[in-house]
């Protein structure tokens, strides 16, 4: 067996997402650590919300990143084997290198707070948005975004698997983006409930920020390899990680094309450590022989050790 660990990004929290675990030392002391690296209780906004709070992107990025972090924990703690290779969707590349020992996770719920208002702050509210294309190829995707890019930066920032691209861009330009797909035979172009258009050029000022903040943040050597959404390879330096999580911000996330690279270098199974099963569902869209558990309860911890054992 080669397994590999998926962490997901924002859009997979949700109020009362750390129940599962509930009573767990291991998934518990990540939280606690957690909370009090950013000096408030998330197990709280976590487990009460209201969700509201809980979605605002300030609050989703670290507590994200400290549910997925303490289920892995839980995972490992229970017996589960270390896996040969991560990763992590957008924010979950935090994640992913977090557990792989590249971030320590006092650093890392206050960087994902830092990239989180960068992001945010990179575009006024209101000024660019992101939708999902369904049923298009790459290729029409892009050239939809080409032609629509005359009312305006717009571009294809997430290629989550076949069929499904994320766009991103001004609003204007990403209507006609939207239009023009579904003139090209797209099954649905839903604009999604984003504050920004995340990882698209018009980010280079919250790329900027990142790098400059990642410049004081101490990275080390991956104990477990990890690949970046920028280019879907694995970075062994601190410098070369740096910069991927840097130019992330601004880049789109090529998720298929990591799929793509785990079941080249043999991966045979895979598990999903966080909220919810948005990665389990691509996997399955992506690459549909290779199994992907999803791991966020007990229950489901016990199924997926089941399963790989």
């Amino acid at each position: 067996m080669r397994l590999a660990i998926l962490f997901p990004g924002q859009g997979s929290q949700s109020v009362g997402m750390l129940s599962g675990f509930a009573g767990n030392v291991a998934a518990e002391s990540v939280m606690r650590r957690a909370g009090e690296a950013l000096g408030e209780d998330l197990v709280r906004l976590c487990s009460e919300g209201p969700a509201d709070k809980l979605n605002l992107t300030v609050n989703t990025q670290p507590a994200l990143l400290a549910a997925s972090v303490a289920f892995y924990e839980a995972y490992r703690e229970a017996g589960g084997p270390e896996p040969a290779v991560m990763a992590g969707h957008s924010l979950g590349e935090y994640s992913a290198l977090t557990a792989a020992g590249s971030l320590e996770l006092e650093e890392a719920v206050p960087l994902v707070r830092f990239r989180a208002r960068a992001m945010q702050e990179a575009v006024p509210v209101g000024r660019g948005g992101m939708a999902a294309i369904l049923g298009l190829s790459d290729e029409d995707v892009r050239a939809a975004c080409a032609e629509a890019s005359a009312a305006g930066v717009v571009e294809p920032v997430n290629f989550n698997c076949p069929g499904q691209v994320v766009i991103a861009g001004i609003s204007e330009a990403l209507e006609r983006a939207c239009e023009l797909c579904r003139q090209k035979g797209a099954k649905r172009a839903l604009r999604l409930a984003v504050s920004a258009p995340f990882h698209s050029s018009l980010l280079k000022p919250a790329r900027d920020r990142l790098a400059q903040r990642l410049e004081s943040t101490g990275v080390k050597p991956c104990r477990i390899p990890v690949y970046a959404n920028v280019d879907a390879r694995l970075h062994t330096t601190p410098e070369a990680i740096r910069g991927a999580l840097a130019r992330q911000a601004c880049s789109p996330v090529l998720w298929s094309s990591i799929m793509a690279e785990m079941k080249r270098a043999g991966v045979t199974h895979m598990i999903e450590c966080g909220p919810g099963r948005v990665l389990s569902g691509l996997a399955r869209r992506c690459v549909p022989d290779i199994p992907c558990y999803s791991v966020s309860s007990e229950e489901t911890l016990e199924a997926a050790l089941r399963a790989i054992s």
